[in-house]
């Protein structure tokens, strides 16, 4: 009897330990540091190689740095904590399951369609014009949108411009894409981009794709140049051609409930650097490309960079597209995004 007892006082230790509230690991435990002494969760879908997993052990790294070891982030790549489901890990960040997360905005538009408003095609022509709106105009959307949902926004680095390669030939006008069958992540701005302009655009799972155009089940792919070499499409593709037609960023969020509990200097601190975090995966990705593409050129992969004139035909093509969703996702708010409103 005595046995079951003192197992019965450990169970309901550890469960009212469990049980405790999350507003307890923001105590400030009075140790005379200038931060509470905290540990915060953050979820990023990527893997560790990818931009979104750097950014947030930079940011990590930076964080406790400042803080002389008091402020602590503990990164969890490839949504581990949401068991691989992106979905999942936005319900989780929404409800306060994790504290701090950076999602591409096509994840993050599960909450609110409208947050992947960017992704339009032809939104922005370059990545400076990119940064320079989402740092003013389009940065307040998010804010806004996100507010309520009960997330705070607290930063925005780029995912990367989509680019297209096959495996049958270059591609330099819109009637050399017709008849393609090119793999897209779904979603229907990506669809109808490519149904206008005459392709056969294919919803598959990334893992699949590589097989996929090795069989010839199907020509190509439309990704970004890193994720484009870090799954050696680039073996199998011959070439590929720089049109930037979606642009896709990373957003850096906290859920509100939790940031609003923590001591402002604590928030000064993490705002500060996620900022910090952010520019330095912008210099990254685009320094990254550069090189990158060099290295595909180096292989003897055709890449084709088209004139303004050539681009233009693109843009011409799919105008239909973008009006289309400009009006479904309400003009006012695309607004935000366009440099001349």
């Amino acid at each position: 009897m005595k046995k079951l007892s003192f197992i019965l006082i450990v169970f309901l230790c550890a469960f009212f330990t469990g049980c405790s509230s999350d507003s307890d690991k923001f105590v400030n435990n009075n140790n005379n540091s200038e931060y509470q002494k905290i540990e915060l969760v953050m979820a990023v879908n990527g893997t560790d190689t990818q931009i979104d997993t750097k950014v947030a052990n930079k940011f990590s790294e930076l964080v406790s740095e400042a803080s002389d070891g008091n402020v602590t982030v503990s990164v969890y790549p490839n949504d581990q904590l949401a068991s691989g489901n992106a979905t999942k890990g936005i319900e989780m960040l929404a409800v306060g399951s994790v504290d701090l997360a950076a999602y591409a905005t096509s994840v993050m538009a599960a909450l609110d369609e409208k947050i992947g408003i960017a992704t339009i095609p032809y939104t922005f022509d370059n990545y400076q014009e990119a940064r320079q709106i989402i740092d003013t105009t389009g940065g307040e959307f998010y804010k806004e949108r996100l507010a309520e949902k009960g997330i705070t926004y607290l930063g925005s680095f780029h995912n990367g411009f989509r680019q297209i390669s096959n495996s049958k030939h270059e591609v330099r006008t819109p009637e050399d894409v017709q008849g393609l069958k090119i793999r897209v992540p779904g979603g229907e701005v990506y669809m109808d981009f490519f149904r206008t302009l005459g392709a056969d655009p294919i919803a598959m799972s990334w893992s699949e794709v590589f097989t996929a155009i090795q069989q010839g089940t199907i020509d190509g792919q439309e990704n970004g140049v890193s994720i484009t070499k870090s799954a050696k499409m680039n073996e199998v593709q011959k070439y590929i051609t720089l049109w930037n037609y979606s642009y896709e960023n990373d957003l850096f969020v906290a859920n509100s409930k939790i940031w609003n509990s923590l001591e402002p200097k604590t928030q000064e601190l993490l705002r500060e650097k996620a900022r910090e975090a952010c520019e330095w995966g912008r210099d990254q990705v685009e320094q990254e490309e550069d090189v990158i593409i060099q290295e595909f050129r180096d292989d003897e992969i055709i890449v084709t960079e088209l004139s303004p004139t050539e681009l233009n035909a693109f843009k011409e093509a799919v105008a239909p597209v973008r009006e289309k969703f400009i009006q479904q996702y309400g003009a006012d708010n695309y607004a935000a995004f366009c440099l001349n409103p």
